[in-house]
């Protein structure tokens, strides 16, 4: 009998060396180094790096690394004006799935254009692609997206979107939550860019794969609930009342749970502190203790601890971070993982091309249109 189970839960469909996600005495590791140590001595180049080379930069292959992202943060003249015509009221998702493949068609994937090549370019040009559209239609502003001497792309994306330098208590905190997103194994967007990667499509081809499933509720975007929901609540009592009220109506409390962790979300502890340090300093910072009154309620009610995108919410918020781009900062983020799983399938590739289990009707005869009536 072949084993099925819904959504492909607990079936094992590859190997791969770049993560493990919720092993038993592993948790969450990037090449085997544990996500608390990086977040905690790293950066978020330093793991782009990590996961697209598989080896820890030195000093000196980190400082060229970051010159290169640099270099590469244009965007030519043609996909600045896609970004003028877009419409401001598309979803940033959308931005993003069409610049991305508009890039593929101004620097195809070639001897020139390689597939590694392509993966520095789109981690260091997606914030920009986003905050040009963010800035040309909520400001009418036409921004130089080349004129930053920010080293980070945490820095990077804060300078465009408040037209100052960030100070270094938000740099580091976004740095962080990049690193967190950064990558998550066999997930939804990346199975799929890899499903896509397996055909020997190109490779903006499998980025865009994997933005198109990121795009969907069930993936991401939670962090996005996750603030709309905090926010309808001025205290923590009222956030009682309100999360009890909407579980007895069997209300979906997006943030909490995980398809893979059973226990917890070792990237949740990482982001809440940060939350909770930026909250001391935010005129709204009455929402960090929202947040902990809705978690200890999910807890005691249900069971359920918050994942990475509850504590996210808040933090970003904090940062002055429009809700409408906390989904395209994990397109930020993740575009390292998606790139290291397409070059990974790419050096050992066999067509992934699973069988289904058939439930529909019986052979039976075919009828003619008279006798359909």
């Amino acid at each position: 009998m072949i084993a099925k189970t819904g959504g492909l839960e607990g079936i094992v469909v590859g190997d791969t060396t770049i993560s493990t996600v919720g092993k038993e005495g592993l948790g969450l590791t990037y090449r085997g180094y544990n996500i608390k140590d990086l977040a905690a001595h790293s950066s978020f180049e330093e793991v782009a790096y990590l996961l697209i080379d598989g080896v820890l930069p030195s000093l000196a292959e980190l400082q060229a690394y970051r010159s290169k992202l640099i270099e590469l943060r244009y965007l030519p003249t043609e996909l600045k004006s896609l970004l003028e015509t877009i419409p401001g009221t598309a979803h940033p998702m959308e931005v993003l799935r069409t610049c991305v493949s508009m890039l593929g068609t101004l620097e195809s994937e070639s001897a020139k254009y390689t597939g590694r090549s392509i993966a520095d370019r789109l981690v260091a040009c997606v914030p920009s692609m986003l905050l040009y559209w963010y800035q040309f239609h909520q400001n009418k502003l036409r921004i130089d997206t080349a004129n930053s001497d920010e080293q980070t792309i945490a820095g990077y994306f804060l300078h465009l979107l408040h037209g100052k330098k960030p100070d270094d208590e938000m740099r580091r905190a976004v740095d962080v939550s990049l690193i967190l997103y950064a990558e998550h194994e066999f997930n939804a967007s990346t199975f799929a860019a890899r499903v896509t990667a397996s055909t020997l499509s190109d490779f903006y081809s499998c980025i865009v794969t994997a933005i198109g499933t990121l795009r969907g509720a069930l993936h991401g975007g939670a962090n996005e609930e996750a603030m709309e929901l905090i926010s309808q609540f001025k205290t923590p009592d009222q956030a009682e009342k309100g999360i009890k009220e909407m579980l007895a109506n069997k209300a979906k409390i997006m943030g909490f749970g995980h398809r893979v962790y059973k226990k917890s979300d070792p990237r949740s502890d990482i982001i809440k502190a940060w939350s909770e340090k930026l909250s001391k300093r935010s005129p709204d910072g009455y929402l960090y203790s929202v947040s902990e009154r809705i978690e200890k309620i999910m807890w005691d009610e249900k069971k359920l601890f918050p994942n990475l995108d509850f504590y996210s919410a808040s933090a970003y918020h904090f940062c002055g971070i429009p809700t409408s781009l906390f989904t395209p900062i994990f397109v930020m983020s993740r575009v390292t993982g998606w790139s290291a799983h397409i070059l990974e399938q790419r050096a050992n590739n066999r067509l992934i091309r699973p069988e289904a289990s058939y439930t529909g009707p019986a052979p039976r005869p075919f009828p003619t249109i008279e006798e359909r009536g």
